[in-house]
């Protein structure tokens, strides 16, 4: 089994079986993040797929060890929300400009609720809830940085913000869950 280092190098050389050794390695965890940014499986296989070519396009810019795992997930995110703004121009995108949020607490339902459960209920959310729901409360993005990202304003995430959370409170209440850790 190669180490992380010999990986890296590996497929900075584009040593084939050091290239899937790394796909298989992240292969899990990158599409957990790419499922919850997309609505159907196909979705999440694209995302997916481009974001992998992505990375062993720019893999030689990689100097630390260290560094992989948060610049691969980045690369993940990034390729979700270039996804989310090509599939734009084909769907409706409301704003909801003025409105400020009260409360940003994280929601921490989980515990309470299995992950695949959860992540069904989000790929529920109207596509900018989801967008918004996964970059503040998963990935820990601002709001000044996911308007940056989306193209909308400050107040425009945080106001989709609280309509996702008010959104899947009620999905859960209606499947019987009606308290979480806040």
């Amino acid at each position: 089994m190669l180490t992380e280092q010999e990986l890296l190098k590996g497929c900075q050389q584009q040593n084939p079986k050091a290239q899937t050794a790394f796909y298989n390695r992240y292969k899990g965890k990158l599409m957990g993040v790419c499922k919850r940014y997309a609505r159907t499986e196909e979705e999440a296989d694209d995302i997916f797929q481009d974001a992998f070519v992505k990375i062993f396009k720019n893999i030689q810019n990689i100097q630390k060890i260290e560094a992989v795992n948060s610049w691969v997930k980045q690369i993940v995110v990034n390729t979700a929300i270039n996804h989310y703004h090509a599939n734009l121009k084909f769907k409706q995108n409301v704003e909801y400009d003025g409105v400020v949020v009260a409360n940003q607490d994280y929601l921490e339902i989980e515990s309470s609720f299995g992950t695949e459960e959860l992540l069904e209920k989000i790929k529920e959310l109207p596509d900018g809830y989801r967008m918004v729901f996964n970059m503040y409360v998963i990935d820990g993005f601002n709001h000044i940085e996911i308007g940056e990202k989306l193209g909308i304003s400050e107040n425009t995430s945080k106001s989709q913000l609280s309509r996702a959370k008010e959104s899947l409170r009620k999905k859960l209440k209606v499947i019987g869950i009606e308290s979480y850790e806040r």
